[in-house]
């Protein structure tokens, strides 16, 4: 069997998993967001933090929700690993120093988990399991809890409430998030991943010499990892590192992870607007980009040009020889089209193409199907954009699911598709400009700039996967990558509930023959070529100065 067709028959096996539980752990995730019961445990948290579960909040309040939540998040890793020379369980590791800290308690609550370090030689078992794991799983929440706010705006009229964050939070974190790790973890560990909490030891090589390894809960953090879509490896090699991803399998069942929730989310959206056909559209959407951007970078990678890729067969420098270039390409575009940030390969290595699709699918707003909530409402978003620039194509006042898109949410849905672009161009413009951070990169020219770009991209679009060869471990890169994650996962929340206010307040419009039908696949057309003409013309001049540079020139 060729690379190829086993790289085929790899993405029809993941396409039928998804398929098979898309349905029940839509419905699922719909009734647990729509349930007016409150378990015991939830009872207990709730009085612990002095919350009122049944309260309605309107779009500011629960916002206010969400930015304390985060604002405590980020106190409180920043505070655990500055003490963490103190605490039990530290491996002998120092406390890490503030500018690290502060990049790394920034990446994780903003469901980023860009690292500048090494996991393994820099992070004990409390702040991996008590500070970065539970991160981990409440950032993913978050993001879950503002899309079902954004939901709740198109499916709800005449009244400007939201639903209650701390319940949404709460019920994202233990009704969902928790079993299925439970479950997930068990798989990884039966695949091989460790689960321990064992120090440091010596390991004999082949070749002579020892090196030192430390255990850990790794399966775990590894689970929680792909399924909240957050990235932030235990090792430093991430989830090409044999503990953290030991086999075929195990890869390609973390890459189901990774997707398994956000696409499903969309079968939420269409239950909760009372639209299965409207879930539909977005899932088609989301699949279709999806689909092709995994078809282009395993045609890229395999058609690599030269005696060495000729003879391995393709582009396998800096690829696992357990996963080849088929699931290499496979999980690279899964994590690069959500806010996960996961590695199983170097991405710095792949072809110049290869790395351009990367930067594209994270520059498109990680929305096919994107992170854990994120994904669903920036989609959400950009649906809006369409049926806008529907309306003036006929002259009608745009609808989506009923309300009217005026003045006031196509500004914040504006509002919402310029943060991320002004962060990265405007970050890369920055550190292009002065003297000291491009002394981080280690390849000069087109690649150099595609690293700087990269991070900067992966930083404001919450993704935290890296380019590699570039030293992010610098109080510039660190402060202002920690800056872009921050402002990149906050600022587009703000302008997501605002709309979600504004079209929970409106009445219902009646559908009538001019409605442009956002069921159907005409309308799924128009939304992906709206994404891909709006992004094209945002990051098209960065992009041909990397990767399309280095592409042709290769």
């Amino acid at each position: 069997m060729s690379p190829q067709t086993a790289g085929v028959l790899q993405l029809l096996a993941l396409v039928g998993a998804l398929a098979l539980v898309h349905r029940p752990l839509g419905d699922h995730m719909a009734r647990v967001y729509s349930s007016g019961r409150h378990y015991a445990p939830e009872r207990w948290i709730y009085k612990a933090i002095g919350a009122d579960p049944d309260a309605g909040m309107r779009w500011p309040a629960y916002l206010r929700g969400v930015l304390a939540f985060s604002a405590v998040g980020v106190l409180f890793l920043y505070a655990l690993q500055r003490l963490q020379g103190v605490l039990p369980g530290s491996l002998g590791f120092a406390s890490i120093d503030p500018d690290q800290a502060f990049n790394t308690a920034a990446s994780f609550v903003a469901n980023t988990n860009w690292q500048s370090y090494a996991g393994e030689q820099a992070m004990g078992h409390v702040v991996q399991t008590g500070g970065l794991a539970v991160q981990n799983f409440v950032s993913a929440a978050v993001g879950m809890a503002v899309a079902v706010a954004l939901v709740r705006g198109f499916a709800r009229s005449r009244t400007g409430e939201l639903g209650n964050f701390w319940a949404d939070l709460v019920r994202g974190t233990l009704r969902i998030l928790l079993p299925l790790a439970v479950v997930g973890a068990l798989v990884l560990v039966a695949c091989g991943a460790i689960q321990n909490f064992a120090g440091i030891h010596e390991v004999g090589q082949f070749a002579g010499g020892s090196q030192q390894w430390n255990g850990g809960a790794v399966a775990s953090q590894e689970v929680i990892k792909e399924l909240g879509t957050n990235g932030g490896g235990y090792f430093n090699a991430n989830s090409a590192h044999p503990f953290e991803n030991p086999n075929p399998f195990s890869n390609l069942f973390e890459v189901f992870l990774i997707l398994v929730v956000p696409f499903a989310l969309t079968r939420t959206f269409g239950t909760l607007v009372g639209s299965a056909r409207q879930g539909r559209a977005i899932l088609a959407t989301m699949a279709v980009i999806w689909l092709g951007f995994t078809a282009l970078m395993m045609w890229t990678e395999f058609a690599g040009k030269g005696p060495a890729f000729e003879v391995a067969g393709g582009a396998m420098e800096g690829k696992e020889t357990r996963f080849g270039i088929s699931g290499s390409a496979i999980f690279s575009v899964a994590t690069t089209l959500t806010s996960t940030g996961a590695v199983n390969s170097f991405h710095s290595s792949y072809t110049g193409l290869g790395g351009g699709i990367q930067l594209l699918g994270m520059q498109l707003g990680e929305i096919a199907p994107g992170g854990v909530g994120s994904g669903l409402y920036g989609m959400l978003v950009m649906a809006v954009i369409a049926v806008f620039l529907a309306g003036l194509m006929v002259g009608r006042t745009p609808e989506y699911l009923g309300k009217k898109i005026g003045t006031r949410e196509i500004k914040l849905a504006a509002c919402y598709i310029l943060v991320t672009p002004a962060l990265v161009l405007g970050f890369t413009a920055m550190a292009m400009a002065l003297p000291t951070p491009p002394h981080s990169m280690l390849n000069p020219g087109a690649h150099g700039f595609s690293e700087v770009l990269y991070a900067y991209t992966s930083g404001a679009n919450n993704n935290g996967s890296a380019f590699a060869g570039l030293n992010a471990d610098t109080q510039w890169y660190n402060t202002t990558i920690g800056l872009a994650m921050l402002l990149g996962r906050f600022l587009p929340m703000v302008f997501v509930l605002a709309l979600a206010g504004s079209l929970a307040e409106q009445r219902p419009v009646p559908q009538t023959a001019g409605t442009l039908r956002t069921d159907k696949p005409l309308y799924a057309g128009l939304l992906v070529g709206t994404i891909v003409v709006v992004t094209g013309l945002t990051y098209f001049p960065a992009l041909a100065l990397g990767p399309l540079a280095e592409g042709l020139a290769a």
